[in-house]
């Protein structure tokens, strides 16, 4: 439940993780390029669920799990667990934006799970479950903060706690395991522990 320092971080290895060339649902890329796209990243709590809630929506062209925020290179999944990485499940969403935008996706990100939690999300308790929104650009960047202050006002007027999200510039996406990746299309009776306030984002417009 403690963030390791950059000293106490496990050292990682310098080969990245194979992973599909097609995503197992859409069959679009998995690891690019993505010309045309932009991207989005977010740590949710348990990424199998994450992920499932970005590829059903509406203008996402492709998403992946993997780990990011932390401080090991290339980590396993058991590395994360181990909480000896620094790093957050998070899911990779890239998405059109002639058919979507970013706010659409900041609605998915904080009505879909619980972001007054710290480091946890529901029975799922460590670090690499805390809530995420890591930004590709200063536009996200404002956009993300200035959601969170509407998303607050909402969640006090509902009785729910103080958000405690991380919020970060786009640190560097590690691919998780290959069997990870769209877990729930290949396993649909798998688990997922997602779950959101039933708090819902009013439209700042």
């Amino acid at each position: 439940m403690r963030m390791p320092t950059r000293e106490e971080a496990l050292p990682g290895r310098s080969a990245s993780m194979p992973v599909p060339e097609r995503h197992y649902v859409s069959g679009a890329a998995m690891a690019g390029p993505f010309e045309g796209m932009e991207i989005a990243l977010f740590g949710m709590g348990c990424f199998w669920g994450a992920e499932r809630m970005f590829w059903e929506a509406p203008g996402v062209y492709s998403t992946a799990v993997g780990y990011a925020a932390g401080y090991t290179p290339n980590p396993s999944y058991e590395e994360v667990c181990s909480g000896l990485t620094g790093h957050n499940e998070v899911v990779r969403v890239v998405f059109d934006p002639e058919r979507t935008d970013y706010a659409a996706m900041l609605t998915l990100f904080w009505e879909g799970h619980d972001p007054t939690q710290g480091m946890r999300q529901g029975n799922d308790m460590g670090t690499q479950y805390r809530s995420g929104a890591y930004t590709a650009s200063d536009a996200q960047s404002q956009a993300a903060t200035a959601s969170a202050e509407i998303f607050q006002k909402a969640l006090d007027e509902a009785g729910r706690g103080r958000i405690t999200t991380e919020f970060a510039d786009s640190p560097e996406f590690f691919f998780a395991e290959e069997y990870h990746q769209q877990y729930l299309a290949k396993n649909p009776a798998g688990y997922c522990g997602l779950g959101g306030t039933g708090v819902r984002l009013p439209d700042p417009r």
